[in-house]
C-alpha cells in the first residue's frame, strides 16, 4: 500500500564535472524495513545517500517522504522533514559529553526558540529538561547510558557509533539512514551493533543501511538495492540478490557462493 512508503526516490541524477555519479536512480523503502544500499567502490552509494541526506543538491530527480515532496537542498531541511542520518566518519562533537551531543540532536525538536534560551524562560527550562531526560533515554536505549557525562572523544570506538545512532534517533525521524555504522568494528563490536539496528527495526523504525560487510547487509536487510556506476542493477532480497549474475560479477566476485 502506498500509505506504508516512508521514502520514494526516481531519477536522482548526479554528475561532477565529467563523471556521471549517479543515473535515473531510484528507491522504495516501506514502513518497519531495513533497506541495503550496497555495490563495489566508485559504484555511487554515498553520492545517492548524501543526496537523499542534502548533503548534495541532485541534478534530477523527484524525492518523497512520508507521501509528501522533500527537496534535498540542506541537511538541516531534511533534518527537520524528517531523516536522521549518521557518517562513515563520525561526527561527534568530541569535548561535549555524551549526553550533550544526543541534547544536540533533540533541538531539533524544540518549541522554545531564541527568545526562551536568551531569557531563560519557564518554558525554555522546563523544555531542556525533558530534553536531558530524552537523551538519557536514548542513551540507554543504545547501551552507553552509564556513560552519559564522559566527553565523546574518551569513548571507544563502538561505543561512539552507537552514540551517533542515539544522536539519530533523538530527533525523532520518519527514516534514519546509517552509513556504513559498521566500518572499522571488530566482530564483537559488530554482533552489538547487530542487535541494535535489530531492535530499532522492531521498535517500528525505519532503517536505510549503506554498508561494505556483506554479510551484515544480507543478515539484517528486508531488501537490497545494489549500484554499479551509479546505476541500479539489481533489487531485491537478500536471496535473491546474492543470486543476480549481474551482482556477482560487480560485487561479490565470480567465485562467491551464497549460502
Amino acid at each position: 500500500m502506498s500509505d506504508d512508503i516512508v521514502l520514494r526516490v526516481a531519477g536522482a541524477s548526479k554528475r561532477f564535472g565529467g563523471v556521471q555519479a549517479l543515473s535515473e536512480v531510484g528507491i522504495t523503502i516501506r514502513r518497519g524495513e531495513v533497506v541495503g544500499l550496497i555495490g563495489p567502490n566508485g559504484a555511487g552509494k554515498t553520492t545517492f545517500f548524501n543526496v537523499i541526506t542534502g548533503l548534495y543538491s541532485p541534478d534530477a530527480g523527484t524525492f518523497e517522504l512520508g507521501g509528501k515532496p522533500y527537496k534535498p537542498e540542506a541537511v538541516h531541511q531534511v533534518a527537520a522533514a524528517g531523516i536522521a542520518r549518521t557518517f562513515q566518519n563520525i561526527r561527534l562533537f568530541p569535548e561535549m559529553t555524551a549526553l550533550e551531543n544526543v541534547m544536540v540532536g533533540r533541538h531539533v525538536r524544540t518549541r522554545s526558540g531564541l527568545w526562551g534560551a536568551v531569557f531563560r524562560t519557564r518554558g525554555f527550562k522546563a523544555e531542556e529538561q525533558a530534553i536531558a531526560q530524552r537523551s538519557q533515554e536514548l542513551l540507554d536505549y543504545v547501551g552507553i547510558g552509564h556513560y552519559g557525562e564522559y566527553k565523546a572523544r574518551t569513548l571507544s570506538y563502538g561505543d561512539q557509533r552507537r552514540l551517533e545512532i542515539a544522536r539519530a534517533l533523538a530527533t525523532d525521524p520518519t527514516l534514519i539512514a546509517l552509513d556504513e555504522p559498521a566500518a572499522g568494528m571488530n566482530a564483537t563490536e559488530k554482533v552489538v551493533l547487530r542487535e541494535l539496528i535489530d531492535r530499532i527495526r522492531k521498535d517500528g523504525r525505519t532503517i536505510l543501511l549503506i554498508e561494505h560487510d556483506v554479510k551484515l547487509v544480507m543478515g539484517l536487510c528486508d531488501r537490497v538495492t545494489v549500484l554499479d556506476y551509479g546505476k541500479p542493477i539489481a533489487e531485491g532480497s537478500p536471496y535473491d540478490v546474492q543470486r543476480d549474475e549481474k551482482v556477482i560479477e560487480a560485487y561479490l566476485g565470480a567465485g562467491h557462493k551464497a549460502h
